[in-house]
């Protein structure tokens, strides 16, 4: 194993937290041509679909299994660990495929993309959304397998639990899981609040 270099913020975190930014720079600057179109045209927001907000639940329900993930590694918790990892990837399919069905809602209550401008922000923006956790899945199913694979002697789980690579690799991830339900509770909340307020 590789001698880890000591650095005071490791350059992988730097990384993630301009990805972040940037992803954050782009959400707001939709919400903010959203208002715009919404202000400047006086068209009537659209009323989210019950489905989202049942989305929300389930996104917060693999971001609490991902920190419980994250904590039995710190535990050396072989047991909780894989099936925490498990329960977060299978919430994310389903988060994934309710979102799927929530569109099918408004396409069913005759709100297609081109309905008008606040449909077309709605479907484009948690359909970017919907690409930033798909993004995050072969990194998850990275996890699962090697989780499963790799932790099975007593001696490969220590060899698991010391890396620091792999430590890293799991916090990097919960930053950027964290974030992105962190990002649908706004949208969802943005969406909303401006439906209520007409």
């Amino acid at each position: 194993m590789k001698a880890e270099r000591n650095y005071l913020i490791h350059p992988s975190y730097i990384i993630m937290f301009l990805i972040l930014a940037a992803v954050s720079a782009l959400f707001l600057g939709f919400s903010a041509a959203y208002l715009y179109n919404r202000l400047q045209s006086n068209i009537p927001p659209i009323k989210l679909p019950p489905l989202f907000y049942f989305n929300t639940l389930i996104l917060i329900g693999s971001s609490l299994t991902l920190k419980w993930a994250k904590m039995s590694y710190l535990d050396d918790n072989t047991r909780n660990y894989k099936i925490a990892l498990i329960i977060t990837l299978a919430l994310t399919l389903a988060f994934l495929g309710s979102q799927i069905m929530a569109w099918f809602q408004l396409y069913n209550s005759d709100i297609f993309i081109n309905y008008n401008n606040m449909a077309s922000y709605m479907y484009l923006i948690s359909g970017i959304h919907f690409a930033h956790v798909v993004a995050g899945i072969p990194f998850l199913v990275v996890f699962v397998i090697n989780a499963v694979r790799k932790m099975k002697s007593p001696v490969s789980v220590l060899i698991y639990f010391s890396d620091l690579a792999k430590k890293r690799r799991l916090d990097l991830f919960n930053i950027y899981w964290h974030y992105l339900d962190g990002l649908w509770i706004y949208l969802v909340l943005f969406f909303l609040v401006n439906w209520l307020v007409g």
